[in-house]
């Protein structure tokens, strides 16, 4: 029971200073609940509004694709310089350590393997499993155009609608299919779809031609997979590139683990999303860390010549 004594009455009311109701900082995100924003903040950088994922949920469906051989050992020490992690419970739980305090984009599609057709998921992951894993989003693919188009869509739909039950956003990810051309009128299209039918953020493509406008008619923000793996300076200017036109952030996966340097790659990712660097600013960044690492790392051979 509350102590009773020494009660004070109230004095300070602030008289005269009108109570400030700071907008919320992601896009088409001002009319939901408190939780939603919540989870939507810790993806989204209050900030910069921008975000950097750190995405190795590639084994779901490549099995132990280069650079994500052993999580442990590429994966865990990246933790500390991303935003938020996007991969599946079994990796989270057998290797990622309980510790991190990153949000989580939680991988909740499966059923399908490079030998098999990929548009042809299902829901893999039940709500109560993901909210025990305290996921801030949980995430499945939509292949527009796709022979199993309308499943994907269903998938969607059905993760929005349990995300919205328990106040936990969803990220659709634009899957490409095989026949489909990347361009401004694809992913204006799929990006609008997934907006339209309740996604709260959405990852697709950067393109070249028409990113700008595939986002200013996207009504949640876009942030870009990284695709596959580029030359360092290319990817950052990619990322660069991407925010200047519109994008929320980066989901990067192998551009990042697959790096000569994946801890300095990531530092030179943060520095371009979050301060806006330049890329071949964020270029010296990365090398200026990757060389002061090694230079850590390099054994005193002068040393080992006297030793032995």
């Amino acid at each position: 029971m509350a102590d009773k004594d020494d009660i004070k009455e109230g004095k300070d009311f602030g008289l005269g200073i009108p109570q400030v109701n700071k907008p919320f900082h992601v896009k088409g995100g001002g009319a939901l609940d408190w939780g939603m924003q919540n989870r939507l903040a810790r993806i989204f950088n209050p900030e910069s509004g921008r975000t950097v994922m750190l995405a190795f949920d590639h084994g779901y469906f490549q099995g132990p694709t280069t650079g994500l051989e052993r999580i442990d050992l590429t994966i865990v020490p990246l933790i500390p310089y991303a935003d938020v992690l996007m991969c599946t419970r079994g990796a989270l739980r057998s290797v990622i350590p309980a510790s991190a305090t990153n949000a989580l984009v939680l991988r909740c599609s499966g059923g399908q393997s490079i030998l098999t057709e990929l548009s042809r998921e299902l829901i893999a992951v039940d709500i109560e499993d993901a909210i025990r894993l305290n996921a801030a989003a949980l995430t499945t693919q939509i292949y527009i155009g796709a022979e199993y188009e309308h499943q994907s869509i269903r998938n969607l739909v059905q993760l929005i609608d349990s995300g919205n039950r328990y106040g936990i956003p969803t990220m659709a990810v634009t899957g490409v299919g095989a026949q489909m051309t990347r361009d401004e009128r694809y992913f204006g299209l799929a990006t609008r779809i997934a907006a339209e039918l309740g996604a709260h953020y959405v990852k697709s493509y950067f393109i070249e031609d028409g990113f700008e406008r595939v986002c200013a008619g996207c009504p949640v923000p876009i942030v870009i997979a990284g695709g596959k793996k580029l030359p360092e300076l290319e990817a950052l200017t990619m990322a660069y590139q991407a925010i200047d036109q519109g994008a929320a952030g980066v989901d990067m996966g192998r551009n990042i683990f697959q790096s000569d340097d994946p801890v300095a790659m990531i530092q030179a990712v943060g520095a371009v999303v979050h301060k806006r660097e330049k890329p071949q600013k964020a270029f010296e960044l990365y090398q200026q860390i990757k060389g002061e690492m090694r230079a850590r790392h390099v054994p005193d051979r002068s040393r080992l010549a006297r030793s032995s």
